[in-house]
């Protein structure tokens, strides 16, 4: 399916509109139709999916279930694996996390998966394996599993629930009563099904606007920034690249098997592997579109909590790159 988006992108930009493949605008449209209708579609087919479990899987059974004691921090495990699975980018994973939210699954969880799926993927796994060898690819997973386990885990102790937005407050409490109808035989699934996918609709068309404003500034950012122009800023060795590093990924939105290539340029100029990668993570697991597009579903503090988190692991795992590698 991304592929058939891709060639319709390209034939809409380049062949349709007859805008040059080599410029600036065609690169910044062509990832602008491509990620949003990539981010509608996937966000339409997940909500659909989270609403034929919520059907069939009791919401509160599911919360209880990961949030025993027993399994502390197995559960953060479990996510950020899966979302290790998962071939998604930053804004990609937002569907999901929505469903997650929508399924009751607790926010700390929830997060573990958001912070893993951007960064770690196996087209990502494969690059970077071609790239910097089987040392440097086994810490990369390692560390970017770990990453979203432990960002999950502080956040889920800072209790943030109430800093969720009305909206998903909504959809989780019409999913509660949805799915206690169904279980007493009140509703067949067939019956549920129309309402399933017209609160599919429903969703993509609430958060139709975020994803367009969040898309369009990654693709701004995409075709326009000059070749190089990170590089400039962190390729000293000192004890600020590294955080540097950090701020300048996070206004970048790319995936992680695009991003690669980039850092192996950086590397071989001589910019250190873990100031190079702490880049590479900001970029792919933290960005401008993503807040944008989380800002449907979280307050402004929220965010800004997330990122802080997120961006201080991440800081964290730059160093140790440097010092391990």
């Amino acid at each position: 399916m991304f592929n058939l988006l891709q060639r319709f992108s390209d034939w809409l930009i380049f062949s349709v509109l007859g805008v040059s493949a080599e410029s600036h605008l065609g690169q910044a449209l062509t990832f602008f139709v491509y990620d949003t209708a990539k981010i509608l579609i996937l966000l339409f087919l997940i909500t659909i999916l989270m609403g034929i479990v919520n059907s069939y899987f009791p919401i509160d059974r599911i919360r209880n279930f990961l949030s025993r004691n027993k399994l502390y921090g197995t559960q953060y495990l479990m996510a950020s694996t899966f979302g290790a699975i998962t071939p998604f980018c930053s804004c990609s994973s937002v569907p999901l996390f929505i469903g997650f939210v929508k399924g009751g699954i607790p926010l700390g969880v929830t997060f573990a998966f958001l912070i893993t799926s951007p960064l770690v993927n196996e087209v990502a796994v494969a690059v970077f394996l071609g790239t910097f060898g089987f040392k440097a690819t086994i810490v990369y997973v390692i560390s970017g599993i770990l990453l979203g386990v432990i960002s999950g885990m502080i956040l889920g102790r800072m209790k943030l629930e109430p800093m969720l937005t009305d909206w998903v407050r909504k959809v989780w409490e019409q999913a509660k009563a949805e799915q206690a109808d169904f279980e007493m035989g009140k509703v067949s699934f067939m019956g549920r099904l129309p309402v399933i996918i017209r609160e599919a609709l429903g969703i993509v068309k609430g958060v139709v606007v975020y994803v367009l404003m969040g898309i369009a500034i990654g693709a701004a950012m995409h075709g326009y920034v000059p070749e190089g122009f990170f590089e400039e800023y962190i390729g000293n060795d000192t004890w600020y690249a590294v955080p540097l590093a950090v701020l300048l990924g996070v206004p970048m939105y790319a995936n992680a098997a695009g991003i690669i290539p980039v850092i192996q340029v950086m590397v071989a100029k001589g910019i250190p592997i873990g100031t190079s990668l702490a880049f590479m993570m900001a970029v792919v697991g933290l960005s401008i579109p993503e807040a944008t597009l989380l800002r449907k579903v979280m307050t402004t503090r929220l965010v800004l909590i997330f990122f802080s988190v997120v961006a201080t692991c991440i800081m964290i795992s730059g160093y140790l790159f440097n010092f391990i590698l």
